[in-house]
């Protein structure tokens, strides 16, 4: 494939394009422990919203799904796959709840079925998709490894697109007004940049998925009396 560090006009669209949250799979439906935080009373307003998102953006997401999702893309790239398949089953083995999992492959079927409509990837690609079982990073990765950006530019349009997610399950479950949800989105777009940079950096020794209050917290969404996000 062909990588390029020049942000072209057809490149640009194609990242918007799958950072965009009016992409058809899903990703608005879930608050990945955020609702339960609220529940909880850990997070009330928008200050405690932006801490949350911003330690969540630094310990789990540039720690684990950016990290494990910059090597899935160079997989991708180089054709590697015994790489995407050892890669791929550690996304699955390190799902901390069963919710988590679910958001995962359900993501990562609604994408890759839109792939397919777009037919933006080859047959090979899809159906090794398939066979290794479509979660969200192993798609998007393939998705964003086919657009030509740099590694760093496909990362930052992964982490701006879960920001925007974020922010808008902050909107309904805190609840947020739409001014305030912009000031923690300026936070969240503030550090994604260094995120990224720490996610870049990861190896296999160094990569993890260990957020242990979140996964206390999308266990106990999964079964909290009252829920606006699926679980």
């Amino acid at each position: 494939m062909i990588m390029t560090t020049e942000s072209t006009p057809a490149v640009l669209l194609q990242l918007m394009w799958l950072a965009s949250p009016a992409l058809p799979i899903g990703g608005f439906s879930y608050s990945e422990g955020l609702e339960a935080a609220v529940d909880s009373g850990r997070v009330h307003d928008a200050n405690t919203a932006g801490d949350w998102l911003v330690e969540q953006l630094y310990l789990s997401q540039s720690r684990g799904d950016m990290a494990v999702l910059s090597q899935l893309i160079q997989a991708w790239r180089d054709d590697d796959t015994a790489r995407l398949k050892a890669l791929s089953q550690w996304v699955h083995q390190t799902r901390e709840s069963a919710e988590l999992r679910l958001q995962s492959e359900q993501m990562g079927r609604s994408l890759l079925a839109w792939l397919q409509h777009q037919a933006q990837v080859d047959e090979v690609a899809l159906q090794l998709c398939k066979q290794l079982g479509p979660s969200y990073p192993l798609v998007m990765a393939l998705a964003l490894a086919h657009t030509g950006a740099s590694l760093e530019q496909c990362l930052q349009t992964y982490a701006f697109g879960w920001a925007e997610n974020m922010v808008q399950a902050a909107l309904k479950s805190v609840p947020l007004g739409q001014n305030a949800g912009q000031t923690v989105l300026a936070r969240l777009v503030h550090e994604i940049p260094a995120a990224v940079t720490q996610a870049m950096a990861q190896t296999n020794a160094s990569r993890q998925a260990f957020s242990p209050m979140l996964a206390i917290l999308s266990a106990q969404h999964e079964t909290q009396y009252s829920r606006l996000f699926r679980s």
